[in-house]
């Protein structure tokens, strides 16, 4: 149960940007009110992953599940029933929070069930799971909506969800040996931060970015994020243990994670508009030209893991694997709505490789370096870095193709328009034109961040090898 979960959660993600142009149009939205539907979603993963995490280890690693499954459900019910877009944001949330227990407790009860080669083939399974989901997520939303609309595919998310609950009934419960109290400060303090930034982020270029009430959420995001480190320095039970961010080797890999996910998931969220608007595709065309980049995750992880455990260097797949994702960023700065799918096939099948390498490595290499005791918040924060990269790129990328194309049109109005797919009779050369410029000066930004990180990455991981957890 806890991998069908997981197919269930990366599906969510990848999905659900197949339907954002048809959400729009039915609910007759566009900027970020519609970019908050996966936004919200993914803020709400990324701000309750690290909690649902520790709570595993304290509770229940299998209670946590259940629980989990059944928020995950609740929202995607909501969803299919939302008859305005603000429900639909709320009902996200909902899901999102949802997922991030089911990612943070399903990786625990792996971590906690397995170890040595067993665990990195468990976990390697995980992120072929993922890559799974995240490969027929865009093709099954667009054949959902196709036939039945948009709301049928979040109601058949329902079923699933109710039966991975039930299923997960029958699986052994475990917990770490802590003790003393929840960290709630801590805890509200990293929802409030990555809350606070993230309306930043998306509002900007709707009120402008000199807006009081940007400014002000921007600074209390950051003052937010301070004080959560210090609150987590002083704390008895920390939701996030100094000592974990310390360990330069598991901090390592976990950018490594950050890195290909900031490339992966902005390609993964908005090019299938672009398509849509651009080649003039249908939701289940545009779902199934973004196997490109998902079909690469379905078999990957389960070969990069294979070749880990037959003695090929762990460090020398992710460096190949991190090459592979800013080199195929950086050429898709060469997109063109005249040859839409076919300028983009060969960079996204490299940045597919790229990401599933990463999913079927990264994880097992992080948790081998962490006790055993810490599993849960160790994957918790795998899986946070993993939520919150998604998320503030999401709102970035949103937030850097509006300010471009209103620049570029003169009208936010417009360009909001034009960025949810919707061109304008007569005008569609000239708002054609502005929304790809648009989308090769974000995407050389995005590949110059990851580039960056990149180079942090090997940094850190250099001379440090993964051991066993007793070990570490």
């Amino acid at each position: 149960m806890v991998l069908v979960g997981v197919v269930l959660v990366a599906m969510s993600i990848s999905g659900t940007a197949v339907a954002l142009p048809s959400i729009g149009r039915d609910l007759d939205t566009s900027g970020a009110p519609l970019n908050w539907v996966v936004a919200g979603y993914n803020l709400a993963f990324a701000a309750m992953t690290l909690i649902a995490g520790s709570a595993a280890d304290r509770i229940g690693r299998r209670r946590v599940f259940i629980a989990a499954a059944l928020v995950f459900a609740a929202g995607f019910l909501a969803t299919a029933l939302s008859p305005a877009i603000i429900v639909i944001d709320i009902a996200r949330i909902i899901s999102g929070a949802g997922g991030a227990g089911i990612m943070a407790a399903g990786g625990a009860m792996l971590a906690s069930s397995y170890d040595g080669a067993a665990r990195n083939r468990a976990f390697a399974l995980m992120g072929t799971m993922a890559g799974i989901g995240i490969a027929i997520g865009p093709t099954l939303a667009g054949l959902l909506i196709d036939a039945t609309g948009w709301r049928g595919g979040f109601a058949a998310f329902t079923v699933v969800s109710l039966l991975v609950a039930l299923g997960a009934t029958r699986a052994r419960e475990s917990r770490a040996n802590v003790s003393g109290p929840v960290d709630w400060a801590g805890s509200a303090l990293f929802v409030a931060a990555l809350s606070l930034l993230m309306f930043a982020l998306l509002e900007a270029p709707a009120l402008g970015w000199l807006h009081p009430g940007i400014l002000i959420s921007g600074i209390a995001g950051l003052v937010a994020l301070a004080l959560f480190g210090r609150v987590q320095r002083r704390s008895p039970a920390p939701v996030l243990a100094p000592a974990l961010v310390a360990n330069r080797g598991f901090m390592g890999w976990s950018l490594a994670t950050l890195t290909t996910s900031i490339g992966f998931l902005g390609v993964l969220v908005f090019l299938p508009t672009y398509l849509q608007a651009a080649a003039g595709l249908s939701a289940s065309a545009a779902g199934v030209a973004m196997l490109l980049l998902t079909a690469p995750v379905l078999v990957v992880p389960m070969v990069a893991v294979t070749l880990v455990n037959k003695g090929v260097s762990a460090r020398l797949l992710i460096v190949i694997a991190l090459a592979l994702v800013v080199a195929g960023n950086l050429w898709l700065t060469g997109l063109n709505a005249d040859h839409a799918v076919t300028a983009v096939a060969a960079p996204l099948v490299m940045i597919g490789v790229g990401m599933g390498a990463s999913f079927g490595i990264t994880d097992g290499q992080a948790m081998a370096l962490v006790p055993a005791d810490a599993v849960g918040m160790a994957a918790g924060f795998l899986n946070t870095l993993r939520g919150a990269a998604e998320a503030l790129v999401i709102a970035a990328f949103s937030a850097s193709l509006a300010g471009l194309l209103a620049a570029k049109l003169g009208d936010t109005g417009r360009a909001a328009a034009v960025g949810a797919g919707r061109l304008t009779n007569g005008a569609e050369t000239e708002e054609l034109d502005a929304f790809t410029w648009s989308w090769h000066l974000t995407q050389f930004g995005v590949g110059l961040l990851c580039l960056v990180l990149s180079i942090v990455v090997v940094t850190l991981i250099r001379g440090r090898a993964a051991t066993s957890r007793g070990t570490a």
